[in-house]
């Protein structure tokens, strides 16, 4: 796909054979960029190459994070692929209709995949947009990284972009990076501290949760964001009249 093809973000992935696996189904359907969070056995690893079977590029390419807020700094949109939604309140979407949603998106997309074992942490979850699943058997629900990858792959490369038609029209406001959103929403709760409302304090974690889910739901742009950002500046140094 072009430049707007999406970043295939990998979380602490635990073998580096599923690492190559992940980079060959990438590119298979033509994706070539992957970030990689906190790898269990550090980057690079000797036991991803033989897997992905000549997608070398995409593991040459691959870029190495400490934390997933890190590696989706500049994404717009974020989508976290999970068979269980973990109690937030955000869209969920099969794969084919995130990829129509990535298509009709302005800015940079990531996916987040979780590790082998346990898939996405809540807190990587709270980042995303929106979640991407499968209807999977409840009763098997364990789904091989690569095949995860494939599943997502697959449905965004069948995208024509030839059909999305130029407009002189004035461009829309650009979508907020995730970057923007963590800043405002730091300092939301800085704020927020100062006057007591995180209270009473066995709420204050569900309270935060809340908050980063309804900063996170799409459609913030960048004018947006700086507005809101002014908003709290002003409360927290009001103007003399």
């Amino acid at each position: 796909m072009s430049n707007r093809a999406p970043v295939f973000v990998l979380v602490k992935p635990q073998l580096g054979e599923n690492i190559g696996k992940a980079a060959r189904a990438m590119l298979n359907f033509g994706f070539s960029e992957m970030r990689i969070v906190d790898p269990r056995d550090g980057w690079p690893n000797p036991s991803a190459g033989p897997t992905a079977a000549g997608a070398d590029i995409v593991l040459e390419k691959a870029e190495v994070f400490a934390t997933t807020a890190e590696a989706v700094a500049d994404c717009s949109h974020i989508y976290a692929t999970t068979v269980r939604k973990r109690g937030m309140t955000k869209e969920v979407l099969a794969p084919a209709a995130a990829a129509q949603d990535m298509q009709a998106s302005n800015g940079k997309c990531a996916i987040l995949f979780g590790p082998e074992r346990s898939g996405l942490e809540v807190m990587d979850v709270e980042l995303a947009r929106k979640i991407i699943t499968v209807p999977i058997n409840q009763e098997f629900g364990s789904l091989n990284l690569a095949q995860a990858v494939i599943l997502v792959a697959y449905e965004l490369s069948k995208m024509d972009e030839r059909n999305v038609q130029p407009t002189l029209e004035k461009q829309p406001s650009q979508p907020a990076p995730q970057i923007e959103l963590d800043r405002l929403y730091a300092h939301m709760e800085a704020a927020l501290e100062k006057t007591g409302y995180f209270y009473p304090p066995d709420r204050a974690a569900a309270t935060k949760i809340t908050l980063r889910n309804m900063l996170t739901k799409p459609g913030w742009t960048e004018e947006e964001v700086k507005t809101w950002r002014g908003v709290l500046s002003s409360f927290e140094n009001p103007h003399p009249k």
